[in-house]
């Protein structure tokens, strides 16, 4: 089984005075364990009850957090509005700070999210994905794009300086367009493989997704389920995806659409449940009978 290293935030969301543990690479991470993949997550969390807390969740379902993540005075949240759609939109309280950890013996890396944008932590996780990428590790990548702490990040040039380190790139079409306000989604894509990513993807909401490399094009359609809330439906597509990557295939069209799928139905899942759980390996192999 190759040696999975999530980078990124975690922390709690509150959600109506609930506290529910969050953040994006966080949830990849417990995705990927629930997938039986028993992935890493290098993370900032402090050594308070929160802090505890997301580690527990997150160690329930096969995650191992790396204990150099608790660095924080206080471990970051973020107070979740939901929308009448079922989207959230946050408001933070979130500080990020990394530890530089050596990643010998590391086979595919994710990062994600605020993770990449916001300092001091940002350019840790870079000079960590540089290291990666010139080893010859798998790099995935989904910016996950939260306006309010980007600040005065240049996004494009931060995207596409990740993206060359990538094998793929995930990002919804609101992403797309942020990064790309005068491009078409399709053009978004084909600006991300021009970078450097042997594949690139853009997740369309309840219109489903689309999955593109240098030859190939598939649309995927969504599936129908009763959305409950979107909270983590992007990060359980994004723990499907990096679980696909790990099979050597050809990304044929055939493949791709195996592939996306997949990915579909997995987050399908999780939108028809409250919160971000995400499914199991058996949950979604059952949805494909």
């Amino acid at each position: 089984m190759p040696r999975m290293l999530v980078i990124g935030e975690a922390l709690i969301d509150i959600v109506k005075g609930v506290e529910i543990v969050g953040g994006s690479p966080a949830n990849v991470a417990l995705g990927l364990g629930r997938f039986g993949r028993a992935p890493q997550l290098l993370t900032a969390l402090a050594p308070d009850e929160r802090g505890w807390r997301i580690a527990a969740h997150l160690e329930e379902s096969g995650v191992e957090v790396r204990p150099e993540s608790f660095v924080l005075d206080r471990t970051s949240t973020a107070r979740a509005e939901l929308q009448p759609d079922g989207s959230a939109h946050y408001d933070f309280d979130i500080a990020w700070r990394l530890a530089e950890i050596d990643i010998d013996g590391v086979d595919a890396v994710h990062v994600g999210s605020i993770a990449c944008f916001l300092e001091p932590g940002a350019a840790v996780v870079l000079r960590m994905l540089r290291r990666a990428a010139a080893r010859g590790v798998r790099v995935t990548f989904d910016p996950n794009i939260r306006p309010a702490l980007v600040g005065g990040v240049d996004v494009r040039a931060r995207v596409e300086e990740i993206a060359a380190l990538s094998t793929a790139v995930k990002l919804s079409d609101e992403d797309a367009a942020h990064i790309y306000p005068d491009l078409s989604l399709d053009d978004a894509l084909a600006a991300l493989l021009a970078t450097g990513p042997a594949l690139a993807v853009a997740t369309r909401g309840g219109e489903g997704a689309l999955l593109r490399t240098a030859h190939e094009r598939v649309d995927i359609a969504a599936r129908r389920t009763d959305v409950v809330d979107t909270v983590g439906a992007g990060d359980t597509f994004m723990a499907a995806l990096i679980l696909c990557l790990g099979e050597p295939d050809p990304l044929t069209a055939e493949r791709l659409r195996e592939i996306g799928e997949f990915c579909a139905t997995s987050a399908a899942i999780t939108v028809g449940r409250a919160g971000a759980d995400l499914p199991t390996l058996a949950d979604v192999e059952r949805a494909l009978l």
